[in-house]
Parts: C-alpha cells; sequence; structure tokens
C-alpha cells in the first residue's frame, strides 16, 4: 500500500517497518558500543553507507563502485579489530529475557551448596572466585584451567580454595550441577577502581569475565572475607549469605529472575 510518492521516490508501509527495524538496529548497535574505541570505526562506517546511498540514487556509478569497495573492506577491518565489542553485542543478545526463556537451569542445588561454602571461606578469609555460566559458555577460558566434571558440593569448594590446595589460585566455573574446571584464568577488566577502592586481581577478572561473557561471578576477599557479586561488569559488594543466595536464584533461574538493582536496594535496608 503506497503511502507517499514524492517524485521518483515512493514508500509504502513495509519501507517504513523496514526502516524503522534497521534504525533500531542501528541504534541498539550504538549504545553496545558507546564508549568504546569502536564507535569511531561505527560512526565511519555509517557515512560511508549514506554515501553510497546518495551515491547510487543518484545514479553515480564510479563513485558507487568506489564506495562499495571501500565499505567491504572497513567491515572486514571492523570484524577483525574489534572482536571484543562484537562479543558483547552477542552477549547482550543472549542476556535478553525472550532468549531466556528457551534455557533451562537446574542450579538449586549448586546455588545452596555453593552459598554454604562461600561463608565458610568468608569467615576464614579464603579468597575465591566462582563463576556461573548462563546462555554462553566460556569454553575457551575454562580450558586454561583443570577439567573436573564433578558434582558441585561444599566441601569441594573449600577444598580448591583452601590456601595450601594447588587449585587454589585462578577461578572455578559452574554450569548447572557440575564443576567444570578449576584454576582458570580470566581476562582482568581495564576497571581499577571501584567506589573510590583498589581492586585486585580477583575482583579485576571477575569484572572481567562479566564484561565478556553472560555469567555470574561469586568473589571472596581474601584481604576482608567481603563476598561480591559481579554482573555485566558491575560489582556489588558486601553481600550476607540471605542475600547472596536470593541474588543467585533471582538471576540463575528464569521463573524468579529479578535485577539487581532492586536486591542491592534490599541490601542497603538491611544493612
Amino acid at each position: 500500500m503506497e503511502l507517499i510518492h514524492i517524485g521518483f521516490l515512493t514508500i509504502d508501509l513495509i519501507d517504513i517497518v523496514d526502516i524503522a527495524l534497521v534504525a533500531f538496529i542501528f541504534y541498539r548497535l550504538y549504545m553496545a558500543m558507546r564508549g568504546t574505541i569502536a564507535i569511531q570505526i561505527f560512526v565511519g562506517l555509517l557515512l560511508i553507507l549514506a554515501f553510497s546511498f546518495v551515491a547510487q540514487t543518484l545514479n553515480l556509478k564510479a563513485m558507487s563502485w568506489i564506495l562499495r569497495t571501500l565499505t567491504d573492506i572497513w567491515v572486514i577491518a571492523f570484524i577483525i579489530l574489534f572482536q571484543p565489542e562484537l562479543r558483547r553485542i552477542l552477549v547482550l543478545v543472549s542476556r535478553n529475557p525472550v532468549v531466556r526463556l528457551f534455557l533451562k537451569m537446574n542450579v538449586e542445588e549448586s546455588i545452596d551448596e555453593v552459598v554454604g561454602a562461600v561463608t565458610e571461606l568468608s569467615k576464614k578469609k579464603f579468597g575465591a572466585l566462582i563463576v556461573f555460566v548462563r546462555a554462553t559458555g566460556i569454553r575457551m577460558h575454562t580450558e586454561t584451567g583443570t577439567r573436573m566434571e564433578a558434582i558441585v558440593s561444599r566441601p569441594l569448594l573449600l577444598s580448591i580454595f583452601n590456601p595450601r590446595s594447588p587449585l587454589h589460585d585462578g577461578a572455578v566455573v559452574i554450569k548447572d550441577r557440575l564443576v567444570e574446571a578449576a584454576r582458570c584464568t580470566l581476562p582482568l577488566s581495564n576497571v581499577t577502581q571501584w567506589d573510590g577502592q583498589l581492586l585486585g586481581t580477583r575482583h579485576r577478572a571477575g569484572l572481567g569475565i562479566s564484561e565478556q561473557a553472560d555469567v555470574i561471578v561469586v568473589i571472596v576477599s581474601e584481604e576482608t572475607g567481603t563476598v561480591s557479586i559481579a554482573e555485566n561488569g558491575t560489582l556489588y559488594r558486601g553481600l550476607t549469605p540471605a542475600v547472596l543466595r536470593r541474588e543467585l536464584k533471582a538471576r540463575l533461574n528464569t521463573d524468579t529472575e529479578r535485577s539487581v538493582g532492586s536486591i542491592w536496594k534490599t541490601l542497603k535496608s538491611e544493612a
């Protein structure tokens, strides 16, 4: 159904829907890459696409060929140079609640075992780094550690993070009811301070993996015994065992999901 007709330009309902979808996709891409170096390349690519559209509309064949060739090269360079940003976009897609409707996780028992272990580790001031994998796996990082494929249990976690254990350095990766691996190496975040406090390697590693993958990370400070959670590049510190249990159940069970922000308000009210 034709809606607008201006000279050679005809616009119908399908065109409007098409333009709206493309605009939404570019907007989401911009929001995902805002504040990164990739946004400069992204803006440049948009300008080239706009010039290419104008050249094709005016039937400038030579200019259209040059811009089309340049666009192909630009896209390839974009993919190669900015893999972390593209990975972040895919992670954001996997975090969508609609996507999680198709995911089934069996983590109830794992949560109870982890909370019990973390509570004791916190009292003893034994450092710990525990990664719960959600939608997307982190196989590349899991392979840096020692494969275990063991049922999650409190005694197992206490043994791993005992300072005398050869596995205590690095992270434990949990998928559903299994400890996939221990002593895993995680990428460090570029963030070195949080709320005015310097972050150690363990907290930076927890933040780093949460920036790149769809995970929930539980961190126990070796210096203070403070329990923290990292998710989507955000750190929440000073969690009690009760709040930690509620947080993990809310974020790992699709049928009871709540926002971290609401739980953080609960934590502040209990303090």
